[in-house]
């Protein structure tokens, strides 16, 4: 395999690093990573670049993602979801939809949340996660996300608890389980998630998935760089006297616009992505260097 990504469907039970280890056997190179890391809970979702392809991942990573998710009202946990160890519990059965609906609704837009305990977020240079299974306690500071849809798609009220099924779109560095802790604590009935199921990231879809066990077996349908750099960035359409100068490192006229462009060779080949600096259209990154 030369320079691409994959899309991968990713099982429960398994870390975003194991499918990383499944892929770089199944590709046969040490260049793999992958963009947004899944909890083992979640499925769905997994984008990994590989070689070349992983230089783009920032940029994926920092796209929208939408996620379909369950979360249970009448218990709440270490982690914020059903992995964790109950720390509270309360008869949920009688909470009211409305309530439900009103709560739900403030968490859309640019919002403040605190992210949970078990993210992968760094304190002091140790992840927040490895911090919280060794029993230490604290609480992260909130931050600034955007929450663009909620949407309900279903309430249930079972004996002691209430699932609520929604469907969210949101930025980077959302965290699910967090709307399931804040609305469970908004109730005061505890709350945690159940299922987690990322269907999008940026412009990969589960359409574009493979399983598991397809990875594992070499069954791959990989994307190509160029394609996915037209899917993820505006797109310059190079001449190729320009594509002999970003070769080089050379700057260019500057882009249309201030984002930054995917410079693309007239044969579709990736040369490098340029942002505009004093005028000129600069390479962040050079795919396509001159030998």
């Amino acid at each position: 395999m030369s320079d691409g990504f994959l899309v991968v469907d990713k099982a429960p039970g398994m870390t975003s690093h194991d499918v990383v280890a499944i892929g770089r056997r199944a590709l046969n190179t040490r260049k793999v990573g992958h963009a947004g890391t899944l909890d083992p809970m979640a499925t769905g979702v997994l984008v990994l670049g590989f070689n070349n392809g992983t230089r783009l991942l920032q940029y994926i990573t920092d796209g929208d993602k939408s996620y379909t998710a369950t979360i249970v009202l009448g218990a709440s946990t270490t982690t914020d979801d059903h992995g964790g160890e109950v720390t509270s519990t309360a008869d949920a059965s009688q909470v009211s939809d409305d309530e439900i609906k009103r709560i739900l609704a403030t968490k859309v837009g640019e919002i403040m949340q605190r992210p949970t305990n078990v993210s992968a977020i760094k304190i002091d240079g140790k992840r927040a996660y490895d911090r919280a299974r060794s029993g230490e306690e604290f609480e992260l500071p909130a931050r600034k996300v955007t929450i663009s849809q909620l949407d309900i798609v279903e309430i249930r009220h079972n004996d002691a608890t209430t699932e609520v099924d929604i469907e969210v779109t949101c930025s980077a560095g959302t965290y699910i389980r967090a709307i399931a802790r804040d609305l469970g604590a908004e109730l005061t009935v505890g709350g945690h998630l159940n299922v987690l199921r990322r269907t999008r990231v940026a412009s990969f879809t589960l359409d574009q998935a493979i399983e598991v066990d397809q990875l594992k077996g070499g069954n791959l349908e990989t994307l190509e760089l160029a394609d996915v750099a037209r899917a993820t960035f505006s797109v310059r359409e190079l001449e190729f006297d320009e594509v002999n100068e970003l070769s080089f490192g050379r700057p260019l006229s500057a882009n249309a616009g201030e984002e930054i462009f995917a410079a693309l060779s007239p044969d579709n080949r990736l040369i490098a992505l340029l942002k505009n600096s004093a005028d000129r259209a600069k390479p962040v990154a050079v795919f396509a260097a001159a030998n």
